[in-house]
């Protein structure tokens, strides 16, 4: 199976420029942050409402939970939000004053006011890394990146596998980045 394609700094920086070029860049801002800062999946994101990440009064909830019709399998689960996503999802917030305290209102929804399909947040992001001219990367190259960026701070698989809600820790071994760069860093800690 072909992995999603990994976004390197100079790639991630371009995609970031591309969205600042475009109408509704904070709402694909938060699509962004919630795939490659959650490790959310494109069915997860067009899943979410606004009463599921913002408190009543407009906050952003420090976690979230999933619900079963939400997700990919059909168990529920919690995400955590970490600070820099919580940036972003007040940015989105303070840009969206009177959507975001609609709590049964879709979270990602389009200039037309309908919220988005799971199709649809998968053509954003291919719209997105085609303008910024990057090849490979997917809708699924953000939860990659999230797992592999976990995995080389040294985070433990099995804290790993319990953030992106896979049920097999073999699954999320898949994700993680192997490259010969890698490797090379690995061969030369041997003493």
């Amino acid at each position: 199976m072909k992995q999603a394609k990994l976004l390197n700094h100079a790639e991630f920086k371009r995609l970031t420029a591309v969205i600042d070029s475009k109408r509704h860049s904070v709402r694909n801002h938060a699509v962004v942050a919630l795939s490659f800062y959650a490790g959310l999946r494109a069915c997860e994101i067009a899943g979410l409402h606004v009463g599921d990440v913002y408190e009543a009064n407009g906050t952003v909830r420090d976690s979230f939970y999933l619900r079963a019709e939400q997700t990919k399998g059909s168990d529920g689960n919690t995400v955590l939000v970490n600070k820099r996503l919580a940036a972003v999802l007040r940015r989105y917030a303070a840009a969206n004053p009177r959507h975001c305290v609609k709590p049964d209102a879709a979270l990602i929804y389009s200039g037309k006011g309908g919220g988005f399909s799971a199709q649809t947040i998968v053509n954003l992001f291919a719209t997105l890394y085609a303008a910024a001219g990057i090849t490979g990367a997917s809708s699924h190259s953000g939860r990659r990146q999230f797992v592999t960026g976990l995995a080389d701070k040294g985070i433990n698989p099995r804290v790993i596998q319990i953030l992106v809600r896979h049920r097999n820790l073999n699954t999320t071994m898949v994700y993680i980045e192997a490259g010969e760069a890698k490797l090379r860093k690995a061969i030369e800690m041997v003493d």
